[in-house]
């Protein structure tokens, strides 16, 4: 049997065809915004509700000591600083919204100034016949590592899109929060050398070397110093 052609001026014939393609990108939007939504909800909860919450437990072992090492120096100062690090990571062809993430990171720490003795040769310190008058000749300070308190270190804002919300829901990166930590000490060590925080130890030095060395009986104290700094 022979079906009748609908007639040219049949609506159903004008309709547009959907494509299979515009389907499937309205339900990865939808999914993402509901995804999203269970985020945001989730971390709303309060720690006891969430069903996904973390529990923390210490499970580490012992702190062994590997070796000790005799020190011969003198911590001359110390300087305390604070830095806030901005770190913005985004993709190529993403919107910042969908893709990306920027971090502001308040890192606090300190940089000690130490004069070492321990290359201190025999010469170093002259005396003349009478014993009232000594001359000694030292190094010039310098600048320990940053020293940063986790303490007083954290996280004060962050933002990320929408993909890097879900990657970290379901898994962590510790290699950030390292890297927070790493730009923090490097950008407080290059503060602590124009700070003049060497130049301060050494005028500390000096001046414990002098009150040292009259205690014992000196008159005259000259401190001079066997390398630039």
């Amino acid at each position: 049997m022979v079906r009748p052609e609908a007639p040219e001026d049949d609506p159903a014939s004008r309709r547009p065809r959907r494509r299979p393609g515009l389907r499937w990108i309205a339900l990865i939007v939808v999914l993402l915004a509901l995804a999203y939504a269970v985020l945001q909800a989730v971390n709303a909860l309060p720690h006891w509700l969430d069903p996904f919450g973390e529990k923390t437990k210490d499970r580490s072992g012992p702190a062994v000591l590997r070796s000790i090492q005799n020190l011969s120096r003198y911590e001359a100062a110390t300087g305390d600083f604070q830095v806030i690090v901005d770190l913005e990571k985004d993709a190529r062809f993403l919107p910042g919204a969908l893709r990306g993430q920027r971090t502001l990171f308040v890192g606090s720490g300190s940089v000690d100034a130490y004069v070492d003795f321990s290359g201190l040769s025999n010469g170093a310190l002259t005396t003349d016949k009478d014993r009232t008058s000594v001359t000694i000749r030292l190094p010039h300070a310098r600048l320990e590592k940053t020293n940063l308190d986790p303490k007083r270190s954290y996280v004060f804002a962050q933002q990320r899109g929408l993909f890097d919300r879900i990657g970290q829901f379901f898994s962590s990166n510790p290699n950030q929060q390292q890297q927070l930590y790493v730009l923090a000490g490097q950008k407080i060590q290059d503060a602590a050398k124009d700070s003049g925080l060497a130049e301060r130890a050494d005028t500390n030095t000096k001046q414990m070397i002098t009150n040292l060395l009259r205690g014992l009986g000196f008159k005259t104290v000259t401190v001079t110093y066997a390398t630039s700094p």
